[in-house]
């Protein structure tokens, strides 16, 4: 096939392409955008009759061949809506039971809020850094992380007390790092 030849056939299969824009563009003009092959009348009448049914959405989209995204997505430009009280059915297998044990997220505040309930001594009152501290090199597992002055600086060093059960830092310093809404300070003068 020579390079003109080629040529040719490129040009024509790009004026076809053309060609089948333009006539798309002018379906689309002609029946509007609500038009679609996906929704014809009898689809919607059944789609109608199976969300009144209590179906869910899912189900309905296997009933009539499309996803389920479709589904809800006409469900709500047609306005459809099911009472308050009237979940979708749910399926013949009955209720799905949770395994035996789970594992639970629980936040640094939520564990704090679980501790003990003694009364507490006042900040001012709780031996925070009793001058001891350690280097970087010296911190280890089960000491308090909390920097004492700034970093670079000549007698920068971490606390260094034992570490509160779950916590990075000692009992002072988790009650400087983690307030729980309810000991929040109120701001100002």
């Amino acid at each position: 096939m020579s390079l003109l030849q080629r040529e040719f056939d490129l040009s024509a299969q790009i004026k076809r392409t053309q060609e089948t824009a333009r006539r798309e563009r002018k379906e689309l003009m002609t029946y509007g955008a609500s038009h679609s092959a996906t929704w014809p009348p009898d689809r919607v009448e059944r789609l109608k009759s199976l969300f009144g049914a209590g179906l869910s959405c899912s189900r309905i989209a296997n009933e009539i061949g499309v996803t389920r995204n479709a589904v809800i997505g006409k469900v709500n430009r047609l306005g459809l809506s099911r009472p308050k009280g009237l979940a979708a059915r749910k399926s013949d297998g009955g209720e799905r039971k949770r395994p035996p044990w789970r594992l639970k997220f629980i936040s640094q505040n939520q564990l704090l809020a679980r501790l003990p309930r003694a009364p507490l001594p006042r900040l001012e009152d709780i031996a925070i850094f009793d001058g001891r501290g350690c280097s970087l090199l010296e911190l280890s597992a089960g000491k308090c992380r909390w920097p004492i002055n700034e970093p670079g600086e000549e007698n920068f060093c971490f606390c260094g007390n034992a570490q509160l059960a779950g916590f990075p830092y000692c009992v002072g310093h988790a009650r400087i790092a983690y307030k729980s809404p309810g000991r929040l300070r109120p701001v100002g003068p």
